[in-house]
């Protein structure tokens, strides 16, 4: 059990990772229309992406299975808050993928300002998720 948990968390840190960087290739994509600078963006979104879709699967797959052996979890509060967030979590996930084919076609209509703020939201969810697997404050 605590190889799976290692590695559950080895790729909640990839998916992270991800979820960081990618809006902020959305910043330089959207402050950078010119044809060969979005040749490049556009090529980092999808291999981020990619990796992006394999932390998180990986992430999720393991802490199912930690649930699964472990079931008593799913009877605590904070458990119950953190999968909420982690809910919240695979939104945002889309949403990305969504942004992804959205800048893939050359469709994007948003400012490099909201890029910013959108970039904001995965680590609200990371402190609250942290906080909640860690505290355990209900």
């Amino acid at each position: 059990m605590i190889w799976v948990h290692a590695f559950h968390v080895v790729f909640v840190v990839t998916w992270f990772a991800g979820l960081f960087y990618l809006p902020r290739v959305f910043v330089y994509s959207a402050m950078h229309p010119e044809i060969e600078t979005q040749r490049v963006l556009l090529t980092m979104q999808r291999k981020l992406m990619g990796i992006t879709h394999i932390g998180g699967a990986l992430a999720l797959t393991l802490g199912l299975a930690m649930l699964v052996w472990n079931p008593v979890y799913l009877e605590l509060g904070w458990m119950h808050a953190k999968l909420m967030l982690v809910l919240a979590l695979i939104g945002y996930h889309v949403w990305c993928w969504r942004l992804v084919g959205v800048f893939q076609r050359g469709e994007n209509q948003r400012s490099h300002v909201w890029y910013r703020w959108f970039n904001e939201a995965p680590a609200l969810l990371l402190v609250g998720i942290v906080v909640l697997a860690i505290v355990k404050p209900f």
